[in-house]
């Protein structure tokens, strides 16, 4: 089961409290205050790892609390520190507050750590309290409280290129031959109900391809499964465009490639930026009129190159391959908005505001 977004609750663990404490020994008088200080509480952090591909443990694990700091003891003795605690989500994950929307930032390579909740410091010994006019202090600190919030974490699919285009363009037939990727087929719309990846080779290079669920009129506002996935666009290098040029739907092929375009336009106007070309597909089985030159001006007018390709015949599939990998080599690494993929400060704050589904 695919999950892209969950909510968790995080706790730091609290500091142990320092110690009140007198030295006590044969021959050793008035040895004074030798109260230890407590220790720090553990941290929560967010740990990416590459073997997981989904959020669903966390959706039924959903509260995490990091060891607290032992308390101070005689003799000087400092609390030991508590155990950090490591929650492990799949690279590509964004946490963000869910009380304020301030996003605490991303993980997106295999090992990297990302500060969740701090643990609370640990309080003074009495030793600490010693001063001239001081000389036998019996106060101690407590422990500070290790910091607490309810989380948001989202997760966006890192691919070198995704697959747009309507139910049925025939997105998961193109995704199977080019990769070894088996999504799931069928003829009726939204066959695909979660992002799927797939590693494609073509002459040397590699890249990963994902085919993005079907993309209709109104997506950026909800409509279909718009609001879930389009998200996961967001960190592809580039862009392609999956349209039926077989003509047989009924469909306009023009308008369905202005269409999406479109809705990118309103979901995130840098996607616009990236990279894209359009794959016409379903080039054997071709009804009268062709569709091809009304999709080929439409694509003109955008600046985009089109290829006509059949997953079934396999007819232009060794071009395209070559075409994506050019694509992905001239994209760059694009992240959230368009930005580099480098991961934030460890701890970092920025408000970036709700998306269009009124979370971050």
């Amino acid at each position: 089961m695919f999950v892209d977004r969950v909510k968790i609750f995080v706790k730091g663990g609290d500091g142990g409290r320092g110690c009140v404490s007198f030295r006590r020994e044969p021959y050793v008088p008035r040895g004074g205050p030798d109260g230890g200080h407590g220790g720090e509480g553990g941290s929560v952090f967010l740990l990416a790892v590459s073997h997981q591909n989904t959020l669903l443990p966390l959706r039924y694990h959903t509260e995490y609390r990091a060891e607290r700091g032992e308390h101070g003891g005689p003799g000087n003795r400092t609390g030991a520190r508590g155990a950090d605690l490591l929650v492990s989500v799949p690279p590509g994950t964004v946490a963000a507050d869910e009380a304020t929307g301030d996003v605490l930032g991303e993980v997106l390579s295999e090992g990297q750590r990302l500060l969740l909740a701090r643990g609370g410091r640990g309080g003074k010994g009495n030793r600490a309290f010693l001063s001239n006019r001081n000389r036998a202090p019996r106060e101690a600190e407590p422990g500070e409280p290790g910091e607490e919030r309810w989380l948001r974490l989202d997760l966006r699919l890192i691919a070198d290129a995704g697959l747009l285009g309507f139910p049925n363009a025939g997105k998961s037939t193109l995704l199977s031959r080019l990769s070894a990727a088996r999504p799931r087929i069928g003829d009726y719309p939204f066959t695909t109900l979660s992002p799927v990846l797939g590693m494609v080779e073509s002459e040397g290079d590699g890249f990963v391809l994902a085919d993005v669920p079907g993309i209709i009129e109104g997506a950026h506002r909800g409509a279909g499964l718009g609001l879930q996935f389009l998200r996961h666009v967001t960190r592809t290098r580039a862009l392609v465009h999956v349209v039926d040029a077989s003509g047989t739907s009924g469909r306009d092929a023009g308008a369905d490639l202005r269409v999406v375009r479109e809705e990118l336009r309103q979901w995130d106007p840098a996607l616009l930026e990236r990279p894209q070309i359009v794959a016409a597909t379903k080039r054997d089985a071709v009804a009268s009129p062709d569709p091809l030159p009304g999709l080929e001006a439409e694509a003109r007018r955008s600046g985009l190159e089109v290829w006509p390709v059949s997953a079934v015949s396999g007819e232009g599939l060794a071009e395209l391959k070559r075409a994506l990998a050019r694509l992905v080599r001239e994209g760059g690494t694009a992240g959230p908005g368009g930005n580099a993929r480098a991961p934030l400060d460890e701890g970092a704050r920025i408000h970036l505001g709700p998306g269009k589904d009124g979370h971050p």
